[in-house]
């Protein structure tokens, strides 16, 4: 497999990987513009705009959009995160120009209908009422808002309602014309690909785009808060994050070996004390996740009002007890569980183009395989007992908790207990 880079004069990034043996490509345009880039009162546009694009250019109407692509048996769908939106298809080899064509239709010509804008507004909030009623959802919102208060890092991806009921086409174009440039766009294909052809297209599609200043995000601090909300449900879902390491420090995979060893599979130490040795819930787990400047380690399980503080304190407990006794074998465990996933990952066209895009975001290039799987290997013991005590007992924390949660123990209480 080959992986190659282009930039236009434009500053329009390209890259591809040719997958032989395969019959169909994945291609899409990754814009560096997601939350975090929104001013307090754009909250939630850079996801109205996702559903914009899809609604109406000037070559094509709605249905046209997924006519084109759904026409050649392929798909085209999109995801806004809090770094980036993405729009991405999936289709044979012989209509990757067609995919191109689209992309950069949807992208560079909307014309934001006003009608199409109070469409698509309803079905936004239909979308935000829909999380308002998934605990196990909206609780990792609401904690990374006690995370980094006051920031847009901290921020809800889809905004809160009156926002989203005020958005016109004036807010859509100001935002595109902020954060839709060139320079913050990368085009990246994987599978039955040409980077050659693919330049070409890109030049023709995109080349004649003026470079903009480029927004910078401002740095994000963790503050660590809480956040409880009763309500009368059936569980009392609770979530605690730490300050970890951003996906530019490459202790990041020392954070994604703990939190695998910690709680990421049925082998790991909070599934099996927790769940299997206590029977104190039905789910739980914890996972690394990155940004640019900073990260989270997350911990997260649903249990009953009256399990909700046991739960609590053995999860603490269980923290702490992994910064002395982390094995050797848990450790190799959780290192052949992240191979093998990013290994498996890149059978599918559409997780590398995701993944190629990723690294170009990231480091401007995309580093060797073996390059990543090094710096996997080269975690040890000794590094995932250190992190595992900074998280157990220095790193900040924040908290959030929602359902019948009258006996759950406080932020300030979980505090004493790791400083125990």
């Amino acid at each position: 497999m080959t992986t190659q880079t282009h930039r236009l004069k434009n500053g329009f990034r390209i890259v591809t990987e040719h997958m032989p043996g395969l019959a169909s490509a994945s291609v899409g345009i990754w814009v560096g513009a997601g939350a975090r880039h929104e001013a307090p009162e754009q909250n939630g546009i850079a996801h109205f705009l996702e559903h914009m694009a899809f609604k109406g250019t000037e070559r094509r109407n709605a249905l046209q959009i997924a006519e084109a692509i759904e026409d050649v048996g392929g798909y085209i769908n999109a995801y806004t995160s809090r770094e980036v939106t993405a729009f991405y298809a999936r289709v044979l080899e012989n209509d990757v120009p067609l995919a191109m064509d689209v992309l950069s239709d949807i992208l560079l010509n909307p014309i934001f209908d006003q009608n199409e804008i109070e469409v698509e507004r309803g079905v936004i909030l239909q979308e935000i009422g829909q999380a308002l009623d998934t605990p196990d959802d909206v609780i990792f919102d609401w904690l990374q808002e006690q995370a980094y208060p006051e920031q847009p890092l901290g921020r809800t991806i889809l905004g809160p309602t009156e926002r989203v009921s005020s958005f016109g086409q004036p807010d859509l174009k100001r935002f595109v014309d902020q954060n839709y440039g060139p320079e913050q766009m990368i085009l990246s294909a994987a599978g039955a690909v040409d980077h050659d052809a693919i330049v070409r297209l890109a030049e023709t599609l995109f080349g004649h785009l003026t470079p903009r200043p480029t927004g910078i995000a401002d740095l994000a601090t963790f503050s660590g808060g809480e956040d409880r909300r009763s309500k009368a449900l059936e569980q009392a879902h609770f979530a605690m994050a730490f300050e970890s390491p951003g996906y530019r420090d490459d202790a990041i995979y020392t954070a994604q070996i703990y939190a695998s060893a910690l709680g990421g599979g049925m082998s790991s130490r909070l599934f099996q004390e927790v769940r299997e040795n206590r029977g104190l819930c039905y789910t739980i787990f914890a996972q690394a996740g990155a940004y640019a400047d900073t990260g989270m380690t997350t911990v997260y399980a649903g249990t009953s009002a009256d399990q909700v503080a046991d739960l609590a304190a053995i999860t603490v407990d269980e923290m702490k007890r992994a910064a002395d006794d982390m094995t050797v074998a848990e450790v190799d465990r959780a290192r052949a569980q992240m191979k093998a996933g990013l290994l498996m990952g890149l059978e599918s066209p559409s997780n590398r183009a995701e993944r190629l895009a990723r690294l170009v975001q990231i480091w401007d290039r995309v580093p060797a395989l073996t390059e990543t799987v090094a710096l996997i290997d080269g975690v040890t013991v000794d590094d995932v007992r250190a992190f595992a005590a900074h998280m157990a007992t220095q790193a900040p924390m924040a908290l959030a908790l929602y359902g019948p949660i009258d006996a759950a123990p406080t932020r300030n209480a979980l505090q004493e207990r790791r400083a125990a």
